[in-house]
């Protein structure tokens, strides 16, 4: 029993840090749905509309950042756009990581140091996960090899 609750447990943990790389790229939209669904709410929209607002502001926000990399060419330009979603997700890696080790170890240097590793992985992964798609890599339709 005690060998399937160490399984279970590694399986759920490799789980969620799964789920939080894949869902590490939608940090900047989500946070622009939070704010508008809440801005919303708080001009009286009530709850409908602020769930309307949240999920059309992060649409949005998604949206315009995939078309932004798919059109633009200059190089600092496209890698400007992708600091602007990698940075809220090595914040959300951050503090993830450091809500995690908080309960494993005593030391708040430790905590710091596993803390900032954590915030490093998380924005390396989303900014490959956000320039390395496909439809953000620019158009090989109009050179040829020969």
């Amino acid at each position: 029993m005690i060998f399937i609750g160490i399984f279970l447990s590694m399986a759920t943990i490799a789980l969620i840090c799964w789920l939080f790389f894949t869902l590490a790229v939608f940090a900047l939209p989500l946070f622009a749905g939070i704010t508008a669904g809440t801005w919303a709410y708080g001009t009286g929209t009530g709850w409908p509309g602020a769930i309307l607002v949240g999920f059309a502001a992060a649409a949005l926000t998604f949206g315009l950042g995939r078309f932004l990399l798919a059109t633009v060419r200059p190089t600092w330009a496209r890698l400007l756009i992708a600091a602007v979603f990698v940075f809220p997700a090595a914040a959300a890696g951050f503090h993830a990581t450091h809500g995690i080790v908080r309960y494993t170890m005593p030391s708040q240097t430790w905590h710091m140091v596993f803390s900032i590793l954590g915030a490093g992985v998380v924005g390396i992964v989303a900014f490959v996960r956000i320039t390395g798609r496909k439809t953000f890599a620019p158009s090989d339709e109009h050179s040829s090899p020969h």
